[in-house]
C-alpha cells in the first residue's frame, strides 16, 4: 500500500485517479481549496485518508497545504494534479500580484514540491497544449504583453514538464515524471473534449504506485500508460534551471539539493 496525495482532487481527473488508487487499496489524501469543497471530496470518496485545504492561488495557503502535508507525515507519491485552464478571458491577478494560471499551473507545483518532505515519486499534469508553450521567462506574468489565455496556458504546461524533468535531475532518488491526461469532457476541457475520459487519470495513478519497469522511471513524459517524446525544450537543463531559478527568486524557496529522508 501507498499513500498518495493529490491536489486539486475535490473533482474531475484528481478525484478519479483518487478513486482508482483507493480501489487498489492504496492510501489517499485528497486536496481542496476551500472547505465547503472540502467536503464534497469526503462525500465523493469517503475512504480517503484525509482532505488538505487550501486556496493554491496565494503563496501563504500553499505553504499551509505543504505544512499539513508535512504533519500528517511522509507521503510515497504526490500527483500535482490541480491546475487552471486556457479559457481566462483575460489576465486575473491573484493576491501575490501574480497570473491565476501561472500561480496555480507552475508556482504552486513547484513550492509544494520545495516544501513537502520528498517522497519516492512524483506526476506533474501536463497537456498536450504544452507542446505549443514557450520557455521563454522575460515576462511570465504577462504585465507586459497582451493576455492570451491560451498561450499562457501552453507555457505553464510546458513549465509543468520543465519543472518534473528539473527535479529528476536534482532529486535522483525520486522519480518525477510528466502526463499529457489527453483533452477530455472535465470542467476544463469542456463538453466538446474528444479523448476518452475514462483513460485520463489511468497514468498518473499508475505512475504513482505501479511496480512495472515502465513506469519506475524518472524524467520521462507519459500519454495513456505509454512514454512519449516531451515537448521542445523541455529536456533543455538551461530551460529547466532558468525555471526553478525564477520560481525560487518569487517564493524565497529554493528546491532543496540533494534530496533529504
Amino acid at each position: 500500500m501507498s499513500r498518495v496525495l493529490i491536489t486539486g482532487s475535490s473533482d474531475g481527473l484528481g478525484l478519479m485517479a483518487a478513486q482508482t488508487l483507493s480501489e487498489q487499496g492504496h492510501a489517499v489524501t485528497l486536496h481542496a481549496r476551500n472547505d465547503r469543497r472540502a467536503q464534497d471530496a469526503r462525500a465523493a470518496l469517503p475512504d480517503a485518508e484525509g482532505v488538505l485545504v487550501g486556496d493554491l492561488t496565494a503563496l501563504a495557503e500553499i505553504r499551509s497545504v505543504a505544512a499539513q502535508a508535512n504533519e500528517s507525515g511522509r507521503f510515497d507519491a504526490v500527483i500535482h494534479n490541480a491546475g487552471i485552464g486556457y479559457r481566462e478571458p483575460r489576465r486575473v491577478e491573484t493576491v501575490d500580484g501574480l497570473s491565476h494560471v501561472f500561480a496555480v499551473n507552475v508556482l504552486a507545483p513547484y513550492l509544494l514540491t520545495a516544501l513537502i518532505t520528498p517522497p519516492d515519486r512524483l506526476v506533474y499534469l501536463s497537456s498536450g497544449m504544452a507542446r505549443g508553450g514557450d520557455p521563454d521567462l522575460s515576462d511570465p506574468q504577462w504585465t507586459a504583453r497582451r493576455w492570451n489565455g491560451a498561450q499562457a496556458y501552453s507555457d505553464s504546461k510546458l513549465f509543468d514538464v520543465l519543472l518534473a524533468f528539473g527535479v529528476a535531475a536534482r532529486w535522483p532518488g525520486v522519480l518525477s515524471n510528466s502526463v499529457e491526461p489527453g483533452w477530455v469532457p472535465t470542467k476544463m476541457g469542456g463538453p466538446g473534449a474528444p479523448d476518452d475520459i475514462d483513460l485520463a487519470p489511468v497514468t498518473q495513478a499508475w505512475l504513482a504506485v505501479s511496480d512495472d519497469p515502465a513506469a519506475t522511471v524518472t524524467g520521462r513524459h507519459f500519454r495513456h500508460l505509454r512514454e512519449r517524446a516531451a515537448p521542445d525544450h523541455a529536456h533543455s537543463e538551461r530551460a529547466q534551471d532558468a525555471l526553478l531559478a525564477y520560481c525560487a527568486d518569487l517564493t524565497g524557496t529554493p528546491i532543496p539539493a540533494p534530496a533529504t529522508r
